[in-house]
């Protein structure tokens, strides 16, 4: 792991509160979904399966507000998850639309769920990737 790219985990545990291991966190809620497949199904019931099947896709990924997020995962979701990061859920809701849109995307980038159940260190490959990539435009996109 480079040094940028431990800059990153480190930015990333921070936000989060360094509470928890954001792999972790991530890891939970896939798996309290179901894995990519029932957290997929958990959107298009809430009526944002068009917004989640662009981030598994190959094309641009739709954003979200934090409205619309909220509405996808559940209140009692985020709750759950800002109360392990010891955050309050209007800190959580941003981090969520923000960067889950773009782990689904890296998660999938063969535009299709190929694993439903991700490892943590894929996770945490991914969560890594996005935080560097989210620094690095801070920083003109030099790494």
């Amino acid at each position: 792991m480079g040094l940028f790219d431990s800059l990153a985990k480190n930015a990333l545990g921070g936000m989060l509160g360094g509470k928890q291991d954001p792999a972790a966190m991530l890891s939970g809620l896939l798996s309290d979904a179901g894995g990519l497949q029932g957290l997929m199904d958990k959107f298009k019931g809430a009526g944002f399966g068009d917004h989640f099947s662009s981030w598994v896709g190959t094309g641009e990924n739709r954003a979200m507000n934090v409205d619309e997020m909220q509405n996808a995962v559940g209140m009692d979701e985020i709750q759950r998850l800002a109360s392990k990061l010891g955050m309050q859920t209007h800190t959580v809701l941003p981090l969520l639309a923000q960067f889950l849109p773009q782990v689904i995307d890296k998660l999938t980038p063969k535009g299709m769920i190929d694993e439903n159940h991700p490892s943590g260190a894929q996770i945490q490959s991914v969560l890594t990737s996005v935080i560097s990539s989210s620094l690095g435009g801070l920083f003109g996109g030099r790494r």
